[in-house]
């Protein structure tokens, strides 16, 4: 497919970098040469200097051949312009990052006016992701399918879980449970467990299942409590406002910290049940006298990484039984890993999977197109959703007659309101939610789940 990326930001790179490597024809621009320098030695993209909002630029991109247009520029109301004219040129379809509170609740007014086919907010997508951390306190990593039939949570093993040193198998012999280990990485291996596989301390785990089986699960290992009622926000960030709101609905107090006096007037004014406190939250007299690591979770969300990875840190050491950290450097990402911080949150990647899950149900609209994806340790492993249609080569067929490709699994089904962990007898019919997790095979459809 022909795609042209507007600004070359974070988040403009980040998607560049991921789709270079799925065979499209990238198209960059940005108006800032230094910007493109990176990306043109380091991609297979075509760098293009100029602003996108410009037709003539727009035409020598190819805008009038593209299938699709993704403006990520640092302002909104620039990259509703870029789109609204991109698809006057032609465009097939056009996404735009809106960031802003204001216009995101607008979302499908503006789909509707401007012609836009997706909508991303980063900030949103992020708080979002650290809402559904909040909730299982014992996990790194929470991500929903099907509507939120189903969960895919990855913890760490520890001695007291009862997993480590015997097989999957054994063990679901002596604990029966619903939910399916997929994923696990120990050291600098990633695998896709069978029931021969045998945990071990120390290991990332991902397991897969309905939401209330995965509940039972963790109870099963002695980790359904310390509920999470007070959170401590480091930063008066769009991010920051997004999770108040989420994490109010369900009765958690918040306090947020923030050095910038007109940040925090806006915010008090916003987020009126919750405590807004102007300081530098990283002064340790502040610290001191705010308590502000006396609290069930901390959540550094400022807009330094540098800050992020000490308070995180520092309140690891404290003790804090849930910490979480922005992140957007990849160095910074594994210096937090290695001082055994796992809750990391990268808006700039989380929107890129957005987009990517785009792409691919463009490249696969008549078959079974991806509907979701996400990229889990490191982007060493998928998963990603589809709707098993009626083209689908292998509807009816159980399982274990198939000929699936090496690190490929069928974790979970959803149909008709129900989560199924298949086995080898299940088999996949019309209209079922289908997550698959392969070792980063760039799947675009279904059937290519098979062996050819």
């Amino acid at each position: 497919m022909k795609i042209i990326i507007i600004g070359n930001g974070k988040v403009g790179f980040t998607l560049a970098r991921q789709l270079s490597g799925e065979n499209h024809e990238l198209v960059l621009i940005d108006q800032r040469a230094e910007a493109l320098r990176n990306a043109d030695g380091s991609l297979d993209v075509m760098c293009l200097e100029g602003s996108g909002a410009s037709i003539k630029v727009l035409i020598e991109a190819g805008v009038r051949a593209a299938d699709l247009v993704v403006a990520v520029t640092g302002s909104d109301e620039l990259n509703i312009v870029c789109c609204l004219i991109a698809k006057k040129l032609g465009a097939r379809h056009t996404v735009a990052r809106i960031r802003s509170p204001e216009y995101f609740r607008e979302a499908n007014l503006l789909k509707r006016e401007v012609g836009l086919n997706m909508i991303i907010n980063p900030e949103y997508a992020a708080a979002q992701e650290i809402s559904r951390l909040l909730r299982v306190p014992s996990a790194f990593s929470v991500e929903t399918f099907a509507q939120g039939l189903v969960e895919l949570i990855g913890f760490p093993i520890v001695d007291s879980d009862g997993l480590a040193g015997i097989s999957l198998f054994e063990y679901n012999r002596r604990r029966p449970n619903g939910v399916l280990m997929c994923a696990v990485i120990r050291g600098d291996e990633v695998y896709v467990p069978n029931g021969r596989f045998v945990p071990q301390v120390g290991d990332k785990a991902y397991i897969i299942g309905a939401q209330r089986e995965i509940a039972k699960f963790f109870h099963t290992l002695g980790r359904d409590g310390n509920r999470i009622r007070r959170l401590t926000v480091l930063g008066g960030s769009k991010i920051a406002t997004y999770l108040t709101w989420a994490v109010e609905k369900v009765g958690m107090k918040v306090r947020i910290v923030e050095q910038d006096e007109s940040k925090c007037r806006s915010l008090s004014e916003k987020l009126p049940d919750s405590l807004v406190i102007q300081g530098d939250g990283t002064d340790s007299e502040v610290i001191e006298a705010e308590g502000l690591l006396d609290t069930d979770a901390f959540i550094a969300l400022t807009n330094r990484d540098e800050e992020n990875l000490l308070m995180a840190m520092t309140a690891q050491r404290h003790g804090v039984g849930k910490v979480i950290a922005k992140m957007s450097r990849p160095n910074y990402i594994e210096m937090m890993r290695e001082s055994g911080v796992d809750c990391i949150i990268s808006p700039k990647d989380i929107t890129a999977n957005q987009i990517s899950a785009y792409v691919r149900a463009m490249a696969r609209s008549q078959g079974s197109a991806v509907e979701n994806l996400y990229r889990l340790l490191g982007g060493a492993i998928e998963a990603v959703q589809f709707t098993a249609a009626g083209a689908t080569k292998f509807l009816d067929t159980p399982l274990k007659d198939l000929r699936l490709k090496p690190g490929m699994l069928v974790a979970a089904i959803a149909r008709e309101g129900k989560t199924i962990i298949p086995d080898g007898s299940t088999s996949i019919h019309a209209g079922d939610k289908v997550i698959v997790m392969a070792k980063s095979l760039f799947l675009q459809d279904l059937d290519e789940i098979l062996q050819e």
